[in-house]
């Protein structure tokens, strides 16, 4: 199957150029460490649920136990491919605590099985819940190692920087699996351009980047995401006449938000902040609650210090993806910004329920909870500053400056 098509299809691949955590511009540089880390979301096909057709039910006779095994193996699979097609449609509807139970339900009739694994990594990719989604593709990588959706997705999650994670080593196997995909199915254009993003990932801006993903639009010259990522590696390599060039084309070719998403997610990492704003725009009047539109959105207005403009953008990503970390750490900085320490301070607590112990560390810092006990403190509320300080201690307890600052406030 052509890329363009799965693009083009509600069950398009929103597919991540590399996250602005190493990448940040002076702007980005205002809001902190940096301006939202792993920003992106893809949205890779369902796993499928064989086709079945009415058939009788066997013969069960008595005193024949391997009839009455095949009658139960049967009852099995079909109550299988059941699961599968509730898992899908309510992963489709966005309901993501229903499908996540239906995929399981199929682990527990049948555990190891790959294509439950692979739905439930797409509904964690779903939600940016980079951590869960990373297992599950592992696992159905394990239990379906020849199917190339699995390890074209893995690939894809493995490139999200993680605070405090291990991401060399991550952006090495996302390399490995890439290129285990392109290996299995030469003619796959999203395969060559997973193995670009993923050699892109480890810092390598050279030929074979830009062979790669030259590979994905020979493959199927409809491709937008390629050219986007292409036109990426160019601009590094000084090609800039080539790059605009190649932006332009993957503009006209991108139909759906998820293709436009990953352009204005590529000019934001080349710091062309101001260019992904009508990008963005397009895209949210394609899906108006699309989760990677608005945080993008957001995080462009937050770094152009136009805050109250992207606190409905961040409110909204925080509705749509209701466990993601990073909409609500944003959402935070915005009403830390606008002086708004409460909103600011249960912000915060809410991205703590979902952030990772390099996450954690970051909401402990002067864009998280201690920066809302500086602001508590320049308010003279001294009790809600220890508090704030109290709760950034718990996050890094480790902290001798926070310890200072949390007696000054007693």
């Amino acid at each position: 199957m052509k890329a363009s098509s799965i693009f083009r299809s509600v069950l398009a691949f929103v597919v991540l150029s590399l996250s602005l955590s190493f990448g940040v511009c002076a702007l980005g540089q205002d809001i902190g460490v940096d301006v939202g880390g792993a920003a992106g979301i893809f949205r890779p096909k369902n796993p499928e649920a064989k086709k079945r057709t009415n058939r009788p039910a066997p013969v069960v006779r008595r005193g024949s136990p391997s009839h009455a095994s095949g009658a139960t193996s049967t009852g099995v699979e079909d109550r299988i491919e059941d699961l599968l097609d509730k898992g899908n449609q309510f992963r489709d509807a966005r309901r993501f605590a229903e499908a996540e139970a239906a995929y399981q339900s199929i682990l527990k009739l049948k555990p190891n099985n790959g294509r439950a694994a692979y739905g439930l990594g797409n509904i964690y990719s779903d939600q940016q819940r980079w951590e869960e989604a990373e297992v599950a593709y592992r696992n159905a990588a394990l239990w379906s190692p020849s199917d190339v959706d699995v390890l074209v997705a893995l690939s894809v999650v493995l490139v999200q920087p993680r605070t405090g994670a291990s991401n060399a080593k991550r952006f090495a196997d996302a390399e490995s699996f890439a290129r285990r995909a392109v290996q299995l199915d030469p003619k796959n254009a999203v395969a060559w351009d997973r193995l670009g993003v993923a050699l892109q990932a480890r810092g390598l801006f050279n030929n074979e980047t830009e062979n790669a993903y030259r590979r994905a639009v020979e493959l199927d010259p409809q491709f937008p995401v390629a050219y986007a990522h292409l036109a990426r590696v160019l601009r590094r390599l000084g090609r800039n006449d080539e790059a605009e060039s190649l932006y332009g084309q993957a503009m006209r070719l991108a139909k759906d938000p998820a293709t436009l998403n990953l352009i204005a997610e590529s000019l934001q990492a080349e710091q062309q902040w101001q260019n992904s704003e009508p990008v963005l725009k397009r895209a949210l009047e394609l899906d108006a609650r699309n989760p990677t539109a608005l945080y993008l959105m957001g995080r462009m207005l937050v770094v152009f210090k136009r805050y109250e403009e992207s606190e409905p953008y961040l409110k909204l990503a925080t509705e749509v993806s209701p466990r993601a970390f990073q909409p609500f750490n944003l959402l935070g900085r915005t009403y830390l910004a606008l002086d708004r320490f409460e909103e600011a301070e249960v912000t915060y607590e809410r991205a703590a329920g979902f952030a990772s112990p390099g996450d954690r560390k970051q909401l402990a810092g002067i864009y998280g909870f201690e920066g809302v006990g500086d602001g508590y403190m320049k308010a003279r509320k001294k009790p809600s500053a220890a508090r704030a300080y109290k709760r950034a201690l718990e996050l890094d307890p480790e902290n001798k400056e926070l310890e200072q600052k949390l007696a000054k406030a007693h």
